[in-house]
């Protein structure tokens, strides 16, 4: 690496400031969160592969979680149809086992290398990428510059930039323009990411939409779901879902000022299932009585919140109901996916801190399929409005179908976008004897 370089990426460290926090969109992984490191699998975090690489093209995909991922996958799926091979790198254990059940033999998973450059020119060595495809936000500095240094494309899809990132960028503007020139294209969720992207260096940079309306509904166990049914009955019920800190509490409150008229039951989801012990005895102190899917408690009528403390199951709770209130929006900043309750039939309530989803939000509330509620007050007098209104929760669930349905296409733009990167592998890898294309 040249000396400018380095000079870039210990830069970008400081903005950091400690070494394992998100800053301006970077995230510099020198340890993950309790829970989600896979210890058998390590050595991969320092680039050393755990899998053979196939023969022929091979694209890099990058997502960071949960989230991210579910967004890449029918994108990966399209380039495995085109006959190019495909590994993925994820950061958490939950994004491992999701890339497993939803990709089989589609990809092959590894765990993301360190923001290191060994580990990466390790990874790079061993896998040697035609091309990184990498979701979202993440723009490691070590990464990028060993990239553009070896004259790989990467390209971000479904890139947003924050307001908060923004403003960071936008203070080191030197830094940001020695990173984002290494981006040979930035496919944007929205006009005022592609902007940001575009002011902070980036080029060429175009708008597809959000990859997350062109994804499948969440999956659920038709047999459990159909459990479940049974034993919550005729109550009404309504869920809290990627809860943060301070919003099972809120739903606790809303519980208990709603059940002696509603006689609900409510569903709580949190967004960091670890939590669950702690949330537990939060509402057991309100005098709550509690279920657990992990434990696989049996909703009997005294039951009052059924927490969801599992992870990829949110196909189920969301089927359970036709109210939901997503989270990270109420007490923390950010906001949450409200694309899957949308499209899953559910009336959507949210507090106002939802920036990351900024645009997602205003065309499920121009619709009148989400209203936006200040305070915990406010989120209960919503709750029970929709648990007694039919017709204007029915109203509000088919506003949400039609503007999911009408916001779909990021997936064909997004691929349209690509083709200068995909189409010459694709013939390459077409070329390629079969048994050789197969290995």
């Amino acid at each position: 690496m040249s000396s400018r370089m380095a000079r870039i990426g210990l830069s970008a460290y400081r903005l950091a400031g400690t070494v394992a926090s998100p800053v301006v969109g970077l995230y510099i992984t020198y340890r993950t969160a309790k829970g989600k490191e896979d210890r058998a699998r390590r050595l991969e975090r320092f680039g050393y592969a755990s899998a053979n690489r196939p023969q022929g093209p091979l694209v890099w995909f990058h997502a960071a979680s949960v989230g991210e991922t579910n967004a890449v996958i029918p994108l990966i799926r399209e380039i495995r149809r085109r006959d190019i091979h495909v590994i993925l790198t994820t950061g958490t254990i939950t994004s491992a086992r999701l890339a497993a059940e939803r990709l089989g033999n589609d990809a092959i998973h590894q765990y993301v290398p360190l923001d290191l450059k060994p580990a990466v020119g390790r990874f790079l060595d061993y896998w040697q990428p035609d091309c990184a495809i990498i979701a979202e936000s993440e723009i490691w500095p070590a990464t990028v510059l060993e990239l553009g240094r070896r004259r790989i494309p990467q390209i971000l899809v479904n890139a947003r930039m924050s307001d908060r990132s923004f403003a960071r960028w936008r203070r080191r503007p030197s830094l940001a323009e020695a990173l984002f020139e290494n981006l040979a294209l930035v496919i944007a969720q929205s006009d005022l990411d592609a902007e940001r992207f575009r002011d902070l260096g980036a080029v060429p940079v175009i708008t597809s939409g959000n990859l997350k309306v062109d994804t499948d509904a969440p999956p659920y166990d038709g047999a459990v779901f159909a459990r479940y049914k049974k034993q919550i009955g005729d109550r009404k019920t309504w869920a809290a879902i990627s809860t943060f800190d301070g919003e099972e509490n809120a739903a606790g409150i809303v519980h208990r000022a709603l059940r002696d008229r509603d006689k609900q039951l409510t569903i709580i989801v949190p967004r960091h299932p670890e939590r669950a012990d702690e949330i537990e005895a939060v509402l057991v102190k309100q005098g709550l009585k509690v279920a657990r899917r992990t434990r696989d408690d049996v909703l009997t009528p005294d039951i009052d919140i059924f927490l969801g403390d599992t992870i990829g199951e949110m196909g189920l709770y969301l089927r359970l109901t036709e109210v939901a209130f997503v989270g990270r929006s109420l007490f923390a900043e950010g906001g949450q996916n409200p694309l899957e309750p949308a499209m899953l039939g559910c009336a959507i309530l949210s507090g106002g801190n939802v920036q990351n989803f900024r645009e997602a939000y205003q065309k499920l509330a121009r619709s009148g399929s989400a209203r936006m509620v200040r305070d915990t007050e406010m989120l209960a007098k919503g709750v029970h409005y929709l648990l007694t209104n039919d017709e204007a929760r029915g109203k509000m669930i088919q506003a949400g179908i039609a503007t999911v349905h009408e916001m779909r296409g990021a997936l064909s733009a997004t691929l349209k976008g690509l083709e200068p990167y995909i189409n010459p592998l694709t013939v390459k890898a077409r070329l390629l004897p079969k048994a050789v294309a197969q290995a």
